[in-house]
């Protein structure tokens, strides 16, 4: 069983409680992150995986923010960064979000591209199947950008592997998962124009079947992503994205990390259809890359220096530099028995 805390007593009269906001005044999800973190870590437990448990259960314990005129900036902290924990994948998140953000920004700015949401799946499988076929996924990707029709038509791009469950209660399987790629495109800006460039839903379809050497004609989605308007600046970034971003949610849904907690546990207790989850995803996306940068945004990516979203820094998320002096420290640890964040 991994460790857990001592329950202190608080006079609630007095406790002072977390509350960070964004700039327009969103409260930021501090304390539901750490709950679900915590409950994961509870299944990871009775998976078996008690190393792994006892490093989520205690991920962002304390946090330490530096107190600024726009508000609390995250300073110092401590996470876990296991595959499947909530807290980590909201960090993330946000980090792949402003990573694509300014990948975007920076190749809109420089040359006349269109912009293409694609989605490529394949039939559902069990359990005991899904790190095979995750393995053989990023095979036939790498197969797919090498033919020369996605050679000619895309410049660059941007993949996440994202892996679904299908929970069926009347299985004893659990159900069955759902791995399939969400990929940002890069085109030529006369790409719907030329025939020569256009690739039509069909064609990639008949692209994605041969490249997975499969017997069937998968289900692949297109999308077009209309034109976005420029950012402001960078303070206030996860607002200022989402409100510019209007008509690109393909963009915004791209830069989500791959392993969303709803899709791992179920609910709000510890379950065996939740752990036999935990044991399948963990397995299957064991020192695998999620996600992916190729042609001009792998360039752009390494240009801008924005490093490693997926196993990098989890504290400074946006790459600010550090805050300037004067300001002061908010530290906040977590309490069991509040099940919140306590301001010392």
């Amino acid at each position: 069983m991994y460790r857990n805390h001592t329950i202190e007593t608080f006079d609630n009269a007095t406790t002072k409680i977390l509350v960070d906001k964004t700039k327009t005044g969103k409260q930021r999800d501090w304390q539901g992150k750490k709950r679900r973190s915590q409950l994961t870590a509870e299944h990871f437990d009775k998976a078996g995986l008690e190393r792994k448990a006892e490093r989520m259960n205690e991920c962002a314990d304390t946090l330490v923010f530096k107190s600024t005129p726009e508000g609390l900036k995250l300073y110092q902290a401590w996470f876990c960064k296991v595959r499947l924990c909530p807290m980590c994948n909201w960090r993330r998140s946000l980090k792949i979000a402003y990573h694509n953000k300014r990948i975007v920004e920076t190749i809109n700015e420089r040359e006349k591209v269109r912009w293409v949401f694609l989605t490529l799946t394949l039939r559902n499988t069990d359990a005991e199947s899904l790190p095979e076929t995750i393995k053989a996924m990023f095979k036939g990707f790498q197969r797919l950008t090498n033919y020369k029709a996605f050679k000619t038509s895309v410049k660059g791009y941007f993949r996440a592997l994202e892996v679904t469950k299908n929970r069926d209660p009347e299985s004893e399987s659990f159900g069955t998962y759902h791995p399939h790629f969400h990929v940002l495109l890069a085109v030529p800006h006369t790409y719907f124009k030329k025939k020569d460039l256009y690739i039509t839903q069909d064609e990639w379809t008949s692209l994605w079947q041969k490249a997975m050497k499969i017997d069937y004609k998968p289900i692949v989605h297109i999308q077009r992503v209309k034109p976005k308007e420029k950012l402001d600046d960078l303070k206030g970034y996860e607002t200022q994205f989402k409100k510019a971003m209007k008509e690109q949610n393909a963009i915004l849904e791209v830069s989500k990390y791959p392993v969303k907690d709803t899709d791992v546990i179920k609910g709000n207790k510890v379950t065996a259809e939740n752990v036999e989850t935990v044991l399948a995803l963990d397995n299957a996306l064991a020192n695998k890359r999620l996600i992916g940068y190729g042609g001009l945004l792998k360039q752009i990516h390494k240009e801008l220096n924005l490093g490693d979203a997926e196993n990098g820094d989890l504290v400074n998320v946006t790459g600010e530099d550090e805050v300037a002096n004067g300001t002061f420290d908010v530290i906040a640890r977590w309490h069991v028995g509040l099940k919140n964040y306590v301001i010392e």
